[in-house]
């Protein structure tokens, strides 16, 4: 009788850990980026751009930077740091842009 009482609550313990860790919240992925290439499909503007391997193509780079508000957009160069580098036009000014890995545009 003893043994069928501790085979119970043994049981039950079991039962009620396993309860347990299911109503958690699962642990993050330590090898999760968090720093994704892309933030957003639309281009972000005025954010510091950052160094790193660069995808996008001479096409891609010019349409992020114009959909960011830029127009004439010329000279794009890829530089020893990952960005896209030209000359572009906003509000009538000719300016030097930029554009990093993860689509952040920036007038330099």
């Amino acid at each position: 009788m003893k043994n069928l009482t501790f085979l119970a609550a043994g049981l039950a313990l079991g039962m009620a850990s396993t309860a347990l860790a299911q109503g958690q919240a699962p642990m993050a992925d330590p090898s999760a980026s968090a720093n994704p290439a892309v933030k957003s499909p639309s281009a972000v503007e005025g954010a510091a751009l950052a160094k790193g391997h660069n995808s996008f193509t001479p096409g891609q780079a010019k349409r992020r930077i114009e959909k960011a508000g830029y127009t004439a957009v010329s000279g794009l160069a890829l530089d020893s740091d990952g960005i896209w580098q030209g000359q572009a036009t906003k509000d009538g000014q000719s300016v030097h842009v930029g554009l990093d890995y993860k689509g952040n545009v920036a007038a330099q």
